[in-house]
């Protein structure tokens, strides 16, 4: 077996289960201490690659480390960097490796999204390039749930079980009253509606939004004001789900924060709620509110599901099993067996199939209208959702970790 030391990277926005994939990590590092003799952490992500700011918690209370679970953020650091192919420059590679070398890593592990995937794959086809042997494997992550070949992504579900809930909250708020409001609540999601389209999971307990408008769908203001106004009409209150990337007929976002982009090329969204409520109030003449959930909706450990958080854990702890066997250049993948009961194992899938590629809410899980999801979405998703985490809290507050080593700044 390949003997040496690991190294963790965190990538990309934070999310409920990153850090129980880390936990994953390190843990199951633990197990294998005849292969596996320090267990190294990236501070923010590949830059801490690049610029040797590596975290050690091999000696950490493995007490402490478990509250890695329940906690919120990207505990060791996220980051949002785009390494350029090495054929066009190996400036950063050459301080990768040798990062690499100083800490003798053999094992290397990237947690994140579609654009951590990219890196992943990048750094494995230059360490075969160069003749380093490490084992490179990817663990998912994503609110998102936009990442191809697997079935969801760890991180989906805590998402989505909030957004439910705080739908719930929102509903009854809104009944209060004897004539409501128009609530549009936003919702992330850039070019996929997995998580617009959880708010439904909220009509389970019959308290949901009326309405739920997605990116894979293009948006009509016309035809969104003929929908509120039916609702409304019926109910004297409608609650509306958004996503953020909404977009027209031509593919152009409903609005967007300015030109800039970040280092992906990604344009910054937000707000989006705010002009649709806006211009239903003027439209019809009601009394209209707009929500952002913004960054509560991927920090929601307090309302974590278990299955996610499980799940989370799991994929890092396959990913350290699988290198181990000798797999590389691989992403942890989960493949659904069933639903009812729910059943799921843990599969492989290329870096290259991967990287950079999108999985968008599927045509039969939106309803004919566009403005709602189908009973398909329903079945898939709410299995997600399900169970709650013990000892999450101390005198009422989350109990967060205290490193030896390490405290995030």
């Amino acid at each position: 077996m390949l003997e040496g030391n690991v190294l963790y990277g965190q990538s990309g926005g934070p999310s409920s289960a990153i850090n129980a994939s880390a936990l994953g990590v390190i843990l199951e590092a633990m197990e294998h201490k005849d292969v596996i003799h320090k267990i190294y952490m990236m501070h923010h992500g590949i830059v801490g690659a690049i610029n040797d700011d590596i975290i050690d918690v091999t000696d950490e209370d493995v007490a402490e480390l478990k509250k890695l679970r329940h906690t919120s953020g990207a505990y060791f650091g996220n980051v949002r960097y785009k390494l350029l192919d090495w054929k066009d420059s190996e400036k950063d590679y050459r301080k990768i490796l040798k990062t690499l070398k100083k800490y003798n890593i053999r094992y290397f592990f990237y947690n994140g999204g579609n654009d951590s995937m990219d890196t992943c794959n990048k750094i494995s086809t230059y360490l075969q390039k160069v003749g380093y042997e490490c084992r490179v494997m990817g663990i998912p992550k994503t609110i998102d749930n936009d990442l191809p070949i697997t079935d969801h992504t760890p991180g989906y579900g805590t998402s989505a079980k909030f957004i439910a809930n705080s739908m719930i909250d929102i509903d009854l708020d809104n009944a209060s009253y004897p004539q409501g409001r128009v609530i549009v609540v936003e919702i992330m999601g850039r070019h996929a509606g997995w998580l617009a389209a959880s708010s439904a999971l909220a009509n389970l307990q019959g308290h949901g939004p009326d309405l739920i408008y997605v990116p894979e769908i293009p948006f009509e203001m016309d035809k969104f004001y003929a929908d509120v106004d039916k609702v409304y009409q019926k109910k004297k209150r409608c609650l509306v789900a958004v996503s953020e990337g909404i977009v027209d007929k031509n593919g152009s976002f409903i609005f967007q924060v300015g030109k800039k982009v970040d280092a992906f090329g990604h344009l910054r969204l937000g707000g989006v709620c705010q002009v649709l409520s806006t211009n239903v109030a003027d439209a019809l003449g009601v009394n209209s509110v707009a929500l952002e959930l913004s960054f509560l909706q991927r920090g929601a450990c307090r309302i974590a599901s278990k299955v996610d958080i499980e799940e989370g854990e799991g994929v890092g702890r396959e990913a350290v099993k699988r290198a181990i066997e000798g797999v590389s250049d691989k992403m942890i993948a989960i493949t659904r067996l069933s639903s009812k009961p729910y059943k799921i194992e843990y599969t492989l899938a290329d870096l290259s199939a991967v990287a950079n590629y999108e999985n968008k809410l599927p045509r039969d899980m939106i309803n004919e209208e566009g403005n709602n999801v189908t009973e398909k979405f329903i079945e898939y998703a709410a299995p997600l959702i399900d169970g709650e985490l013990d000892d999450t809290f101390t005198s009422g507050l989350i109990d967060v970790p205290h490193l030896k080593n390490y405290r995030p700044l």
